[in-house]
């Protein structure tokens, strides 16, 4: 099972290009997703992390203020 990336560990790094804006991601975390995006037959690596974002950003959708979307990120397990 991956777990999550301590920061210092983040030395190496690949840039994912989303339009004129870049996000940086540790270098395996990078190749995990492109393979993935690969076999789920996505065109590019970008695709398939934008339509995962994209996913996980529907939680917030109903959302009426600030203090729902934080508590629907503990819930989700992002905050504590």
């Amino acid at each position: 099972m991956w777990g999550p990336i301590p920061s210092e560990a983040v030395l190496d790094v690949g840039v994912v290009m989303f339009g004129n804006s870049k996000v940086k991601l540790d270098k395996d975390l990078l190749e995990r997703a492109r393979h993935v995006a690969d076999l789920a037959g996505y065109a590019t690596v970008e695709e398939f992390i934008s339509h995962l974002i994209e996913r996980e950003l529907q939680h917030f959708d109903d959302a009426k203020s600030d203090e729902d979307i934080k508590q629907k990120l503990k819930g989700l397990g992002y905050i504590s």
